[in-house]
């Protein structure tokens, strides 16, 4: 049995300027810390250099190797239009293999939806690499409202439901995490193809 700490990657999606998602993602790090089982990886798609055309490039090489290191991956992602945001597309399509058979949650936010339906088209995309998403979520609606620029949670009854949401998401990836990372030591799994 592997009792090391769960490598987690923390991926904040948005790369637009003055994006919102560095104050959810600040307050999703805080959380993460908090939690003993996990290393936290924090990777700011704003600060990569992702080549488009999905050749490679060291941010790429660099970008493949932080996922394939992980345990476990969460996504920090905003809802552009009913959907998430090309950086965050690029990323997945920049990494193949090592998605594969690792869980995935969600950390969403954006209008009356939260960014849900961005998290909905997600698990379709991600399924197709073999990661496995989780079903339970924390999803901020209207966060300007609620969550201060450095990711403080300002009204108390949103930061005790959010804390309570992201502390079962946490639960999740802590169990599958743990499960799959055993599994992928016991047996390599690997995509055909």
């Amino acid at each position: 049995m592997n009792d090391q700490p769960l490598r987690l990657a923390l991926i904040i999606a948005s790369t637009r300027q003055g994006r919102f998602g560095t104050a959810i993602g600040h307050w999703t790090s805080r959380v993460a810390s908090s939690r003993p089982e996990f290393t936290t990886d924090v990777i700011d798609l704003a600060g990569l250099s992702l080549p488009a055309d999905l050749s490679g490039s060291i941010a790429a090489t660099e970008f493949t190797g932080r996922i394939g290191d992980a345990d476990a991956i969460l996504v920090v992602t905003c809802e552009y239009n009913h959907g998430y945001p090309a950086s965050l597309k690029l990323a997945i399509d920049t990494v193949r293999q090592e998605w594969a058979a690792k869980p995935v949650g969600f950390v969403s936010y954006g209008g009356i939806a939260g960014g849900l339906r961005a998290v909905e088209q997600l698990r379709q995309v991600l399924a197709e690499l073999h990661a496995v998403t989780v079903r339970d979520t924390v999803s901020f609606h209207f966060p300007h409202d609620h969550v201060d620029p450095e990711g403080y949670v300002t009204d108390p009854s949103t930061a005790k439901s959010a804390e309570a949401a992201a502390h079962t998401l946490f639960d999740r990836l802590t169990w599958w995490g743990t499960a799959l990372r055993a599994a992928r030591l016991a047996r390599p799994y690997v995509l055909a193809g």
